[in-house]
């Protein structure tokens, strides 16, 4: 577990969380998470960035930490990307949460394959186009494969505790993708007694038919959850939230469960256009963002 070069401190925003608070309630929204543009973000306290590899068990991950640059210790969060990987729209998010009080890290999920970025951006990527699903179905499969992810977590999370802007006596939040939704939950299944809040941003895969799908894990789970799943999602699986939220409710975790907005990855702004039409909502994922950082602010301190 060794910090690598390319340190960096520079500017990033800070939203006014006082300010913007949670969604009112007559806004039909869940959560979700996302970040500006980087060259739409106003500037704010100045974010240390550093390319770290952290040794598991199946390998050496290469990943992107962020830190407020000022002396002091943090919450700490995962970020887990989605199915494009660790690349710089996901690099953006990691600064803005870290300009807003955390430490923050953005693993390659893909590092069993290889070394990151595989993409970029996602802007150019043709869903359409059988080549693309050629290249994804390995770089998912490789962290999808039974106990990858969980494996990931514990060295993830020990990684974090060890590093000197870490408040270890603070739990640590994780939010997810797409595919880093689904990995978001397994984290917090997989190490309880750290993780304090997760979050799943349009998930994929949360309800499935398989005996480990992640909403069977809710008796594992003591954090505190946000769930934003997306109207194309909800009309192809219905079921899912009702499923969803009576696993958690079963298991008497806190978690919210809300169809927050219409397209599936509406939350990543370098997402393609689908059929015309912007994936990529700013302004939900806005109103998201500053449900995100009440969550991390309630629960994590």
């Amino acid at each position: 577990m060794s910090a690598q070069s390319e340190s960096d401190t520079r500017p990033a925003d800070t939203p006014d969380l006082r300010r913007r608070g949670f969604v009112a309630a007559t806004v039909a929204t869940g959560v979700a998470a996302t970040a500006l543009p980087a060259a739409a973000l106003p500037a704010g306290p100045a974010v240390t960035e550093k390319n770290v590899t952290i040794n598991t068990p199946d390998g050496t991950c290469d990943a992107a930490y962020f830190h407020p640059a000022a002396a002091g210790r943090h919450p700490a969060v995962i970020l887990w990307t989605d199915a494009f990987g660790l690349r710089p729209s996901m690099r953006d998010m990691g600064r803005r949460l870290a300009a807003s009080g955390y430490a923050v890290l953005v693993p390659n999920p893909f590092y069993r394959v290889g070394k990151g970025p595989f993409y970029e951006t996602a802007a150019n990527v043709d869903f359409k186009d059988k080549a693309t699903f050629a290249k994804i179905g390995p770089l998912m499969g490789s962290i999808g494969a039974p106990g990858a992810a969980e494996k990931d977590a514990v060295e993830f999370v020990k990684f974090l505790d060890a590093q000197p802007e870490v408040d270890k006596g603070r739990k640590i939040g994780t939010q997810g993708y797409c595919m880093g939704g689904a990995l978001a939950l397994r984290t917090a299944a997989t190490v309880p007694e750290r993780i304090g809040a997760g979050a799943s941003f349009h998930g994929g895969g949360l309800v499935t038919d398989k005996p480990d799908a992640p909403y069977t894990l809710a008796p594992k789970i003591k954090a505190q959850l946000l769930i934003a799943i997306a109207a194309s999602d909800d009309e192809k699986q219905p079921d899912a939230k009702d499923k969803l939220r009576k696993a958690f409710d079963d298991a008497h975790v806190n978690a919210r469960v809300e169809v927050f907005a219409e397209q599936h990855g509406w939350c990543v702004p370098d997402m393609p256009q689908n059929d015309g039409k912007p994936i990529y909502n700013q302004a939900d994922a806005e109103r998201a963002w500053s449900e995100l950082l009440a969550l991390y602010k309630s629960a994590l301190g």
